[in-house]
């Protein structure tokens, strides 16, 4: 088909620029900080998700569970005995067992780990809620924007075709190229139709965590900043993410348990003192005892701690390999992706309204086809909406390298600790 040099100029494809863009390298840094007003509505919004709420809830419950710990394992206990006999022996006793083994310490220990396990949970939890809301606002911000390029791209069709219809009874025009001016505006129709389904859904995802705020106080997403240089290395990146120090934690939570299995082995002797009167003589007697641990010497259960450690250790590798997979890649696909959309600004595409005016000038006069004429109309709004496409990916591939580079409380000064209070 032949196209002419000034039609050929409207064109830009997005595939070109990101291909051209791959040439620049840059590497990772620590995120700067979102503006104040998203950081109060992630924030906000944090406060009453039940995710995040339940996950404090836990963390509170491991607190209490740690300092029931901390408290002694054995309480005293009182007896008293009396025989009416000859002797009339009357006597009260009092006795208690000793945690002669440590079993307190390593029960304490092992309820602060659980405690740390679960501050780790709450932190996920937070950063997840806070990843997925940010997802979401930047999709319901790309459906907004091609929606409205849809609803122009129907204008657009429909004045063509209103003006297809004149020239045809004018002459100008023949029954064919009136068609194809007929179908373009049933199918900007169309698109336009799918567009609007595309942002309900979108609005309907950001309501299913922004249950109480209205769209008219949802944040705008400016464009993400760009990666510079840095001597950070992913060692240093993955230390803080909260799935790597859940699988540490749970590591040390198995070695506290293993303790624990192996106190438990040990017997606790119990002390008892009794005083009283037998035949009107005072007495007074001090006994100990010692359980045996000779039918079952609690092996099995030191033996199943040691595997669960074994356990926990193996999967905080395999947590700690892909974490260091995530970040590296996350890196690489924002950077493509800057590059790309720097590429894209640097281009400075012509507005939509301009590019079909000429189109249409160039139609009117008759230096296009009817068939040319809505190829490169339909392609102009097709590189504005890959535009819109590719604004989305640079957010998502943003946010997936706050998280994976565990920068996203930073960028959004989440405070664990301020967020629950």
């Amino acid at each position: 088909m032949f196209i002419p040099r000034y039609g050929r100029a409207l064109i830009a494809s997005p595939l070109i620029l990101l291909a051209a863009a791959v040439i620049a390298d840059e590497s990772p840094t620590e995120a700067p900080r979102a503006n104040p007003a998203l950081q109060r509505f992630v924030q906000d919004l944090a406060l009453s998700n039940p995710d995040v709420l339940a996950a404090g809830a836990a963390l509170e419950a491991s607190g209490a569970l740690r300092d029931a710990a901390a408290r002694p394992i054995y309480n005293p206990e009182l007896s008293a005995e009396a025989d009416s006999s000859a002797d009339d022996a009357r006597t009260l006793g009092i006795s208690q067992t000793l945690d002669w083994a440590g079993k307190r310490q390593a029960r304490s220990d092992a309820a602060e780990r659980e405690r740390l396990l679960a501050e780790s949970r709450y932190q996920l939890s937070l950063w997840s809620f806070s990843t997925d809301l940010l997802t979401r606002l930047a999709a319901h911000q790309t459906a907004t924007e091609r929606d409205r390029l849809a609803a122009a791209a129907e204008r657009a069709m429909t004045e063509f075709a209103e003006l297809a219809e004149r020239r045809f009874a004018a002459g100008d025009l023949n029954q064919v190229e009136l068609s194809l001016a007929r179908l373009a505006a049933t199918d900007a129709r169309i698109q336009c139709a799918t567009r609007a389904g595309d942002l309900a859904a979108a609005r309907q995802a950001v309501h299913g965590l922004a249950v109480d705020a209205p769209p008219s106080l949802w944040p705008q997403l400016l464009t993400p900043p760009p990666l510079t240089r840095t001597d950070r290395d992913a060692e240093v990146l993955v230390r803080g993410l909260p799935e790597v120090l859940m699988a540490q934690r749970q590591i040390e939570l198995a070695d506290a348990r293993v303790a624990v299995r192996r106190k438990e082995k040990r017997p606790d002797p119990t002390l008892t003192l009794r005083a009283g009167e037998e035949a009107d003589e005072s007495l007074v007697g001090l006994s100990l005892s010692i359980p045996l641990f000779v039918r079952n010497r609690f092996d099995n259960e030191v033996r199943a701690a040691l595997a669960d450690r074994n356990e926990a250790q193996f999967s905080a590798d395999a947590v700690l390999r892909r974490a260091y997979a995530r970040v590296e890649s996350a890196r690489e696909r924002y950077v493509l992706l800057r590059n790309a959309w720097d590429t894209w600004e640097r281009a400075g595409q012509p507005s939509l309204e301009l590019q079909t005016d000429q189109l249409r000038q160039f139609w009117e006069a008759g230096e296009l086809s009817t068939a040319d004429y809505l190829v490169q109309l339909r392609q102009t709004i097709e590189v504005q909406d890959n535009a819109f496409a590719l604004r989305l990916a640079l957010w998502e591939g943003w946010l997936e390298w706050l998280r994976a580079s565990g920068q996203i409380d930073d960028w959004l000064a989440l405070d664990v600790a301020t967020v629950r209070r």
